[in-house]
């Protein structure tokens, strides 16, 4: 390895070391000499790191050091936290990142009931979704995406990289009946389409819970910012 590549190597690592959040190639290449390559330094880095206790990661467009899965264990501190998923926020979510992009009405349809009034914006103060536009039928309802900043709390590279049927009746996520034990709804409706959005699978008794009537959102979609401060959209 020449000298040259060597502090490129370094530099770049440098970088990704001091960001707390991951780092596009474009973000990285505005702080590195014009015309390196930065795609195949990243790869190399990568490389370079396979084995050790931290690893570099892809995560949607975006480059980060993480803990090695391996020995994630033993940095685990237990913590209480002060504002837990509801089970219609873990289903919501799950919508939104299988069927993405998909509207509020969408979303409701699927589930069988209607949305709550803060679950939309509960994800979306936690980072994990974004409006990704307006659907081109009347009314123009604002569709919903997950960020960057879901796949990287998850542990994914990208979209493609979420469990399919096998690995989630592998894991014990699917009940006798189809459907989800934790997300509560069938699996070919989360995975294939949700056609005919029915709701199989739902426990009745968590939806007195939920408003079923109120379906405005807190703030005005298009007066949101981008989720985490390092996405371009």
């Amino acid at each position: 390895m020449s000298e040259e590549r060597f502090e490129l190597l370094r530099r770049l690592e440098a970088l990704l070391f001091a960001s707390a959040e991951p780092l596009t190639a474009n973000e990285l290449a505005a702080r590195m000499p014009d015309g390196t390559d930065i795609e195949d330094l990243l790869e190399e880095l990568r490389g370079q790191y396979a084995s050790r206790g931290v690893t570099l990661v892809q995560r949607g467009r975006g480059w980060a050091f993480r803990t090695a899965p391996d020995v994630a264990p033993y940095l685990k501190v237990e913590r209480e936290l002060a504002r837990k998923l509801s089970r219609a926020a873990v289903e919501t979510l799950a919508i939104i990142a299988y069927q993405q992009p998909v509207t509020r009405a969408e979303i409701e349809e699927i589930r069988g009931v209607g949305l709550g009034k803060g679950t939309l914006d509960l994800l979306l103060e936690a980072g994990w979704i974004r409006p990704r536009g307006r659907r081109r039928v009347p009314g123009r309802p604002v569709t919903w995406g997950t960020t960057e900043a879901f796949l990287d709390h998850f542990g994914l590279e990208s979209i493609e990289a979420l469990p399919g049927i096998d690995e989630l009746k592998a894991a014990g996520l699917l009940d006798r009946r189809g459907g989800m034990s934790t997300i509560a709804m069938r699996q070919d409706d989360l995975l294939s389409g949700a056609e005919d959005g029915n709701g199989d699978g739902d426990d009745d008794s968590f939806r007195k819970d939920e408003e079923e009537t109120d379906y405005a959102l807190d703030i005005d979609p298009d007066e949101l910012p981008a989720a985490t401060g390092k996405e371009r959209y």
